[in-house]
This record gives C-alpha cells, sequence and structure tokens, in this order.
C-alpha cells in the first residue's frame, strides 16, 4: 500500500512508524506523464515488498514539502532508513528503482 503525504508534520510521523525498515518517497504530480506511467509499477511494488513503507507525495498539493525535501525534477524517489535520507534519484526507471529497493532494504 501507497501512504499519502500531504506535509512535512505526516512525512516526520511516517518515517518515525517505519524504525528501522526501509521508505520509499515519492514526489510526482498529476500532470507529469513518467510519473503516472511509473506509479501503477510503484504500487505494485509496494504489494510485492510488505516490509518496506512506500508514500507518495503530489508536489502540487504538497509545494512546501516539495520544497522542503529539495525537489527539482519529477518523479523524484527519496530512500530513507531510521529517519535518514541514504538515497535519491529521479526519472521514471523502473528497474533501477526495484534494484535499489532490494539492495536497501
Amino acid at each position: 500500500m501507497v501512504q499519502i503525504i500531504k506535509d512535512m508534520n505526516e512525512l516526520k510521523t511516517f518515517l518515525q512508524a517505519a524504525g528501522h525498515k526501509l521508505v520509499v518517497v515519492e514526489f510526482s504530480a498529476k500532470w507529469c506523464d513518467p510519473c503516472q506511467r511509473i506509479y501503477p509499477i510503484f504500487h505494485a511494488l509496494s504489494l510485492q515488498y510488505p516490509s518496506v513503507f512506500f508514500a507518495n507525495v503530489d508536489v502540487d498539493d504538497s509545494p512546501e514539502l516539495a520544497e522542503t525535501c529539495n525537489i527539482k525534477a519529477l518523479p523524484t524517489f527519496q530512500m530513507f532508513k531510521k529517519n535518514h535520507k541514504i538515497y535519491e534519484f529521479c526519472g521514471a526507471d523502473a528497474k533501477k528503482l526495484e534494484a535499489k529497493i532490494q539492495k536497501l532494504m
């Protein structure tokens, strides 16, 4: 399941709930074609890897959070463990996304 995150407080709570587990946050927008293409894959990965916490931030609904997280391109994937960002990449590369999840979980 993919959790929708709307602000920094929700993100902090989500990261704390994950504890030592991997968190993958997708920053996207409804108007972004690559974002729309990868979202079904992102959702499928959330079902395939139930021990990983998945979240989505719509940058148009949450511009302050996108700015705080320094999002410059879409989609951007940020990965966290123990409340710390450990990896980030931009682009709708499903193979890279799954490979990083497997490596970091």
